[in-house]
């Protein structure tokens, strides 16, 4: 594996509307990013990725830009966007930001101008094509529900595609005077200071261009709109261009979101001469869903979390560096998904950062997550922003839930439980905001807030600080950012258990998924305990192991151990 400057880094999402006010109108902006960069800087950050701050109509939060050129003045100005670049170069951190070129907002100017001619040459920029009579083009449903097909105001059996909201058409990468636009835009923004991108539904640039029908997979008579990406070859070759074109003459990170794609082609996306720098690895975050909706989702297991890690990392770790996340701005807490009720804990939440921080990759942080934020509870539908989640709520209604029901389906599921605002202290409103916040914060806020954690030194926080400053520790830099990950006990239930192979150090992860001790017999000898999150380091002579090598772990204990190299 080639080596790259972010190899060794620290990842940090920030979801903007929801990090931290400035000016008390309730929606979190640029300014508030700028008044915590010392507090990401602490934390060991070294790349941010804002989720979109262009100009937008916020139908879907953001994904919906109407102006890849301008700051939405939710989020302030670019004299503020500028600022921020300057100071995060300052404290040595490296600004992403969110690419969404995928689809665009109904209201960017090169849809309205389709609108006036879509037989002109901004007509070409979208996906319009002739109904059958009358009817949608094909059965294709959209990722947030009904048909992609939208019919095109104005005109007679003509629809435009969108995958997402009929708020979100489609952009034709087949266009080739499209894909130097983006290109140009890319470039713009490069020069301007960011370091990089995180490209969003990247996957769905390439269309099954054929727009046939294919079978129902629901009751709607509709199927997926994942279902054509098999069929869609040459995305690749788009995201070659756009490498070649956009992003190496600039040297940019860029992190690809990838649901659906071939493992097969995994080195042509993160390999040494791959599209991207690297990819999310989504492989937890697809566990226990259903073609029915999420009020058919099976409940995930920790066992399951540590099988669906493995089999990505044995598939990935000798091409390339994938980036290792618990949560995002489009799924729940992780804490509340992964964990057991028992194991929702601050000793709980240590393990699972542990697991995850310690597996083969880059860790990518979600705000909140570093001080545990969990689940919101809804008691209404009115409390729920998210468009994503009114449509399961919906499915759920119709598939005979009751209300009460339904809303606990979404409440385990919804996007807004990682939209809720930041928990930075007991302050009303967390300390979000002086006004009133956009999504209210989550009720918890008293028990789980920053400045709480801060100041206690075995709090989740400092845990993850611990665990963040490994991937520089010159005695531990090489093998956590480059050593082998290895399985231990795989087939032992509750439990996780890995080696990280370097080249002259050898650790030992154990995990402990269950709120019983228990007891295992070590493979190898034990030199001295790095990381535990039930007491503090201690050396290993004064850990209790025996002669044999053997060790009780309590419940949900975590455990770094370095020990003696072996080939077990």
């Amino acid at each position: 594996m080639r080596k790259r400057w972010w190899h060794n880094k620290t990842a940090y999402q920030i979801y903007p509307k929801s990090f931290k006010d400035s000016n008390g109108d309730g929606i979190g902006d640029l300014r508030g990013i700028i008044e915590k960069l010392d507090y990401l800087k602490d934390l060991g950050i070294g790349i941010v990725w804002i989720s979109p701050i262009y100009q937008s109509p916020f139908v879907d939060q953001g994904y919906d830009i109407s102006d890849y050129y301008a700051i939405d003045p939710a989020f302030g100005t670019m004299e503020d966007m500028e600022e921020l670049l300057a100071q995060a170069k300052k404290r040595d951190i490296a600004i992403v930001m969110d690419l969404v070129v995928n689809h665009c907002s109904d209201q960017h100017a090169w849809f309205q101008e389709a609108l006036k001619d879509p037989f002109g040459p901004y007509g070409d920029y979208f996906y319009i094509r002739e109904g059958k009579n009358g009817n949608p083009p094909c059965n294709w449903r959209s990722y947030f529900g009904g048909s992609v097909w939208e019919p095109l105001p104005g005109y007679d059996n003509l629809f435009y595609l969108h995958l997402f909201a009929k708020e979100q058409p489609d952009l034709n990468w087949e266009n080739p005077k499209l894909r130097q636009e983006i290109y140009r835009m890319i470039r713009w923004w490069l020069k301007k200071g960011v370091s990089g991108f995180r490209l969003d539904a990247i996957i769905n640039i390439k269309k099954d261009l054929r727009f046939q029908d294919f079978p129902a997979d629901r009751e709607d008579g509709m199927c997926a709109g994942t279902t054509m990406l098999a069929y869609a070859d040459g995305v690749t070759d788009f995201l070659m261009e756009m490498h070649k074109e956009a992003f190496a003459p600039y040297d940019a990170f860029t992190i690809g979101e990838l649901f659906d794609f071939r493992p097969e082609e995994m080195e042509r996306y993160i390999g040494d001469q791959g599209c991207f720098e690297s990819i999310f690895d989504f492989a937890p975050h697809l566990l226990g869903a259903s073609e029915n909706g999420w009020y058919d989702r099976k409940k995930v297991t920790m066992d399951e979390f540590r099988d669906a890690v493995f089999e990505s990392k044995a598939i990935s770790q000798e091409i390339g560096m994938m980036a290792n996340i618990i949560e995002n701005h489009d799924e729940p807490r992780g804490v509340s998904r992964y964990l057991p009720k028992s194991g929702q804990t601050e000793r709980g939440k240590k393990l699972l950062a542990g697991i995850s921080l310690m597996t083969f990759g880059l860790p990518f942080l979600y705000q909140g997550q570093e001080i545990g934020m969990t689940n919101k509870e809804f008691r209404s539908i009115r409390e729920v922003d998210d468009i994503n989640t009114l449509d399961e709520y919906q499915v759920a209604r119709d598939h005979g839930l009751t209300e009460e029901e339904a809303l606990r389906v979404i409440s385990q599921m919804s996007r807004d439980n990682a939209r809720t605002p930041m928990q930075w202290s007991d302050e009303a409103h967390g300390g979000f905001t002086e006004g009133i916040p956009w999504l209210p914060v989550n009720e918890n806020y008293q028990q789980i807030r920053a400045d709480e954690q801060q100041k206690r030194e075995d709090s989740l926080l400092n845990f993850y600080k611990k665990l963040i400053a490994l991937r520089t520790n010159p005695k531990y830099e090489e093998v956590i950012v480059y050593g082998k990950q290895e399985p231990l006990n795989q087939a032992l239930d509750n439990f996780t258990g890995f080696y990280r192979k370097g080249k002259e150090t050898t650790l030992l992860i154990l995990a402990n998924t269950q709120e019983e001790p228990r007891s295992l017999k070590l493979p190898v000898p034990v030199r001295r305990i790095v990381l535990d999150n039930c007491s503090a380091v201690s050396s290993a002579e004064e850990h209790a192991f025996d002669s044999v090598n053997s060790i009780t772990l309590e419940g949900y204990q975590f455990l770094v151990l370095e020990v003696e190299d072996s080939n077990g």
